[in-house]
């Protein structure tokens, strides 16, 4: 039996706090520094990055390995990271060259075979529908073009790279868990095979490390972040992030640094379980973990055991986040001050869209009807009126409400002037106290995500040193 891994996470989101990785590093004994970066909406971010800078990785990442790069290697700490985003390659060249620079030896593993796109037609042409897994439509049926479309990666090409020797492993899109699962399976000697054939000890053994990357996937969201008891939380203005230490039979505890802001209890731990959780199966491209199995017992102040998770077999398919342009759209936001709110949404709506309040809530929430109803030539329309009930308020802010119109189209000459032009020219002849909260500006582009999935034999996963 193996002593248990210390995976200590440093990051929840592209844009959380950058000097975590030194706090984790500098912090206390850890085997592993990992982190997450990549949401859904986060591949569409990186890949308008890449279409504007020409990379498509985090660079926030690379301003914390030259933090602790050099302190990481001295101390035989491992480096796992989805920062490479659609750029895995490119974030392994700038890490290569900013090792030189440092003076730093260092082998960087690079895995690549998540990004889908250059490979597309021909998967269509194998069968593959990418049919949408909330409303069964194919991407034929709706005639998109996705602008990204990368896999979920399990562990065990990360098992693989840090088998090789690697100190840094960077991947693209996999899953949020499989940053602790890779490196747990390496430390353990877990046999992925062994689990997709069955064998329950490593099925349990890889759920939970699935489970414990889990909860410390998000950051300080297990150590108190976003909890819904916070005034409990002491330190909470800077809490330290969390460490998961995984034991050779998938068991784990969630700790974190000593010293440090936040805390580590029942309650947080089972918060950040029942975060984007649906059902009690867990799928993972390396194995399902059943959540209704699982136990949390308070071992000691910040230290929170899990164990008995049962592992099944993983899903046949692998996940498949898609995005694409879904067009532009434009907002403005009218003040309405005073009294008689609804009369003056009234107003504006009839002058700048040809449709009284009453026909406006008569469409509820279909927009494109809304759309083709009103005078504004868009494809999508949707107006909100928030009232402010305050009684006799002594502030003028107090007194306020806002009428809020958000126009999308295909076409981003129709959500710009066509539409703010017919709010500003109402601007001295419409209610009294006219104004919007922020001046005219051109429509801005926005994604759709499409989630899907691509059977496991079409994906060819590769890890270069």
């Amino acid at each position: 039996m193996s002593d248990p891994i210390r995976i200590a996470n440093c990051s929840g989101f592209f844009g959380d706090r950058l000097a975590a990785a030194r706090e984790m590093v500098d912090g206390g004994p850890i085997d592993v520094l990992t982190g997450d970066w990549l949401a859904e909406l986060t591949m569409l971010i990186l890949a308008r990055q890449r279409m504007k800078h020409g990379f498509g990785y985090a660079r926030t990442f690379m301003t914390q390995m030259e933090q602790v790069l050099g302190t990481c290697l001295d101390r035989g700490i491992k480096v796992v990271s989805n920062a490479g985003g659609l750029d895995p390659q490119g974030l392994g060249a700038a890490l290569t060259e900013l090792a030189a620079e440092l003076g730093l030896s260092a082998r960087i593993a690079v895995i690549t075979g998540d990004d889908l796109m250059p490979g597309l037609p021909a998967l269509q042409a194998a069968g593959e529908t990418f049919a949408n897994l909330d409303t069964g439509e194919s991407l034929e049926e709706v005639s998109i073009t996705p602008l990204t479309a990368n896999a979920y990666l399990g562990g065990a090409p990360i098992t693989e790279a840090l088998s090789a020797g690697a100190d840094v492993v960077v991947t693209g899109r996999v899953t949020d868990a499989a940053l602790v699962i890779g490196p747990a399976a390496w430390r353990h000697g877990w046999d992925y095979a062994q689990g997709a054939a069955g064998h329950q000890a490593t099925l349990d053994a890889l759920a939970g490390a699935l489970v414990a990357g889990h909860v410390i996937e998000c950051g300080a969201q297990a150590t108190g972040g976003n909890y819904s008891f916070f005034s409990q939380v002491p330190g909470l203005h800077h809490p330290g992030f969390p460490i998961a230490e995984v034991a050779a039979d998938g068991s784990a505890v969630i700790t974190k640094h000593a010293g440090t802001g936040g805390m580590v209890t029942v309650g947080t731990v089972t918060a950040q379980l029942l975060y984007e959780i649906g059902g009690s199966e867990y799928l993972n491209p390396d194995v399902s973990a059943r959540f209704d199995t699982i136990d949390l017992t308070q071992v000691g102040r910040d230290r929170v055991m899990i164990s008995g998770t049962k592992g099944e077999v993983p899903p046949k398919c692998l996940k498949v986040a898609m995005n694409y342009l879904g067009g532009f759209r434009n907002t403005l936001t009218l003040v309405i001050t005073g009294s008689d709110v609804e009369e003056k949404a009234d107003l504006a709506l009839r002058t700048v869209l040809g449709l009284s309040l009453t026909q406006v809530r008569d469409y509820g929430d279909d927009s494109r009807r809304l759309a083709a109803a009103s005078r504004l030539a868009v494809d999508e329309l949707s107006v909100d009126l928030y009232i402010n009930q305050a009684h006799d308020p002594e502030l003028t802010r107090d007194a306020q409400s806002t009428l809020r119109l958000t126009v999308k189209d295909s076409d981003p000459v129709k959500v710009g002037k066509p539409f703010t032009t017919a709010l500003i020219e109402a601007g001295l002849s419409s209610y009294p106290g006219f104004f919007p909260t922020s001046p005219p500006e051109a429509g801005t582009p926005y994604g759709i995500y499409w989630p899907t999935t691509v059977a496991r034999e079409h994906v060819l996963v590769e890890v270069q040193i």
